[in-house]
This record gives C-alpha cells, structure tokens and sequence, in this order.
C-alpha cells in the first residue's frame, strides 16, 4: 500500500510531516523585501490589538483563547477546508482516521456559521436519529453554534457513551425547526459494505480510512468467489454520500480496477511540487464491467475514483453530479500544539481536469425517487456553494440530490446499475463494456 497519509482529502483527516522548501535568496530592495516589509508591519499591529485586548478587555481573557482564535480567524479566511487542530482535535482526528471513535457518526463543515451536515455514516447513532445530509444544526443542547468554531461545535456534540446531546436542526427553507435527541455512541466504521445481487457485486464504500483499501480486496474477492467467474457480470461501486478521507486510499482503491494509467496528479502553488499517480498492473476484477454510483454527497477521495474510472473508461459513471471538492489537505503538525489543516493543492482527474467547485457529471443522470416530504430538502448546493471556496473558471453552483432511499428496493439509481450491467439497459454515454442481451 502507498504511503501518503501526508496528504488527505474530505472530511476524515491523516497526520503527516509537512515539508519545507527553501526560497532563493532576494538581492536587498527587491519587492519581495518590502512585501516582508509590510508582513511584519501587520504582524506588529497584530501584537498591539492583542496586547490591547489582553489588558483592556473588560473581563481578562485567556492568552492562549486569543491567539488560537487568531488562529482559526486567519486559516478560515483562506477557503473552508483550512483550520487550526488543538492538541484534542489532532488525537481525534488520529483514532478517526483508523475507523473507530467516539461521537455521533456525522461528517459536517461549517456553512453561515452554523454547523452543516455534510453526510450522515451509515448505521450511527445520528443515521438511526434520521439525521440527513444538508441538515444545519443551529443549537447543541440550547446552546446556539452560531459563534462557536467547527471544532468548538464539534466538540459539544462529542461526549461519554450512552449520554444524550440535543440537536436542533434546520431543514428546508422555512421549515419549522426539527428537535433531535441521539445517544452517544462509539463509531465503528465500516468503511466498505457489499453483498451480491444474484449476478453481480454490490460494492458500498462509505468514507476512506486506513481500513478501505483492504476491506475493498476483500469485498472483491468474496463477491468474485460466491457469484462465480464465470456467472459475474460486473461490479456496482456505490460512492453516493461518501464525503471523502485519505488520498491514498483514493489511489488504491481506483488502482484496484485498473490495469494502468495515471489515477490523479496534485498541483500546489510550485509546479516544481506537481505529483503524478499511476495505477500499478492487476486489475483485481479482472476487468469485469464497474458502474460507479455518485450524488451530491459524494466527495473529495470519492470524486478522485470516480472521475480516474470515467477518464480512463474503465467504469461509466451514474446518478447525480458530486460535490465538487478538488482540493488536497496537508496535516503538518505543530509539535504538542496540534495540528495545522492547510489546503496545499488541487487535484486533477487524468484527463488534466479540475473538478474544484464543479464536480464529476455522470455519464448517466439518473435521479432518485425522493419522497414527497423530502422533495426540495433532498438536494446539495456543493463546494461552489460554499463561502470562502478556492474559484476554478468552469465553477458550476448546481444543486445536486443527495438522497439514498432506506430500502434498496426503491433505488432507482442501483436499479439502473443492474440493468446496465445486464444488458437490459443500453445506453451510448456508458463509458465500460456491456453485457450483451442475450434472447430468452
């Protein structure tokens, strides 16, 4: 398995050592010497407001509450994907990545300063709670988000098993508030579920920690040996709602249905820093037919195997247009005082393509059959819909569905997989053989 958990995309977060590149040295009068010049300036401002507030204030604040607030202050004014770790976040984030924490089982980001459900984890407290993804939390037992950091929030509704947190919820423009009591929990991900569809494999991958690559091989190889070589007509990958993780599992994941072919490359602010991932020989399907299933919910690492898969022609891609983040976050820790999250770079689908603030289209649009007292509720604006998201000239603020019905039997989006692996759909945009119809 690669090793790149520097690097990492979506809302799960890796730990990784941030590397320094030196600067060439500037002759005295350059502009580089008055934009420093000017840096420091700011900086002396900086440490006189502070000093004002720290002896001024009415009620004397906690230096080390200002400065981290400084902190989050200047990393959320870059894009929404940058912030600040404290040393409890950082150990969070750690056991996080390894699949098993503590908490409700929800991924969210901060939207208007309130706290926005960017995807529900599949059998969580908060999924059973009925918990949706574009849900914005506004109260964390009647304590109001709006003025508390991500983290601040986040850490509210973290707790001891077996308490109880109180969630007000809004959904739906002038919908009247929902009140939500869910339990706390220790979360087990799962981060790969499947099962067989009587000629085919069922592949669900719901977030990528350090456990998706391998229970991946594993998915494959059961469905591949209980179905039979010869009677497997194809794989279904259901990416819908997956908000994202570690890069590399991005890679070895998408490399697990390849034979070849560059998978993503990453460009930061130096083109010196360009990097360029290939798929390894062994497609492990042995290139057997892929849909890959993606929402609006679908993002990040999610976004990387699906536009890799499509660009390559390897799977054709259905459902609704992703989320639209094509940007890439390095974890540089600061020593015992956290972690920085900092957005390093953009990534880019093999066909030089950045799907930053537009998302993957699919090559078959197929919208779910949502519930009439969903309908409207069920959609996400995406990264472009975003304040703060880094722009990209082909930027599209397109709402897209994410919703995935409880029952598989009312999916329509699986459904329409099936068929096309089957043959009893055809369609010109599939981008992956096709099962041929065979007269009964």
């Amino acid at each position: 398995m690669r090793k790149l958990s520097l690097l990492m995309i979506g809302a799960a977060m890796g730990a990784g050592a941030a590397t320094v590149v030196s600067q060439p040295q500037l002759l005295p009068g350059s502009s580089a010497i008055a934009a420093s010049a000017e840096t420091y300036r700011q900086l002396s401002l900086f440490g006189d407001v502070f000093e004002k507030v720290r002896t001024d204030y009415v009620e004397a604040p906690e230096d080390a509450a200002l400065v981290e607030a400084a902190i989050n202050g200047m990393l959320t004014s870059l894009d929404p994907h940058s912030s600040y770790l404290d040393p409890k976040s950082f150990r969070d984030m750690q056991v996080q990545t390894r699949g098993e924490f503590g908490g409700l089982g929800i991924e969210v980001t901060m939207e208007d300063g309130l706290v926005k459900v960017v995807s529900p984890i599949e059998d969580t407290p908060a999924a059973k709670a009925g918990v949706l993804a574009n849900d914005l939390i506004t109260h964390i037992d009647g304590e109001e988000v709006q003025g508390l950091t991500l983290n601040q929030a986040v850490d509210r509704m973290r707790g001891p098993v077996n308490s109880a947190v109180e969630l007000r919820i809004r959904r739906g423009g002038g919908a009247a508030p929902i009140e939500v009591s869910i339990t706390r929990d220790v979360i087990r991900v799962r981060p790969v579920r499947w099962r067989v569809e009587d000629d085919i494999g069922y592949v669900r991958i719901t977030q990528f920690n350090e456990q998706t690559s391998p229970n991946l091989e594993r998915a494959i190889a059961e469905l591949t040996d209980e179905i039979g070589e010869e009677r497997l007509k194809g794989f279904v990958l259901d990416l819908r709602n997956n908000p994202g993780g570690l890069l590399d599992q991005a890679i070895d994941v998408s490399d697990a249905f390849l034979d070849g072919g560059e998978i993503v490359s990453t460009r930061g602010r130096n083109a010196a820093e360009t990097q360029r991932f290939n798929a390894r020989s062994g497609d492990l399907t042995d290139g057997k037919p892929v849909v890959v299933l993606i929402n609006g919910g679908s993002a990040s690492a999610s976004e990387i195997v699906a536009g890799a898969l499509q660009d390559l022609e390897r799977a054709t891609v259905l459902g609704t247009r992703s989320f639209g983040k094509g940007s890439v976050q390095t974890i540089i820790p600061l020593g015992g005082s956290g972690a920085l999250r900092l957005t390093t770079a953009r990534y880019y689908t093999p066909s030089g393509t950045s799907i930053q603030a537009r998302g993957i289209e699919p090559n078959i649009i197929v919208l779910p059959d949502v519930p009439e007292e969903l309908q409207g509720r069920d959609t996400v604006e995406g990264e472009a819909g975003l304040r703060g998201h880094l722009a990209n000239d082909d930027e599209e603020r397109t709402a897209s569905s994410a919703y995935v019905p409880p029952d598989p039997a009312d999916d329509v989006q699986i459904a329409a997989a099936l068929a096309l692996l089957r043959g009893e759909r055809v369609d010109s945009a599939a981008r992956a053989p096709q099962a041929e119809t065979v007269p009964n």
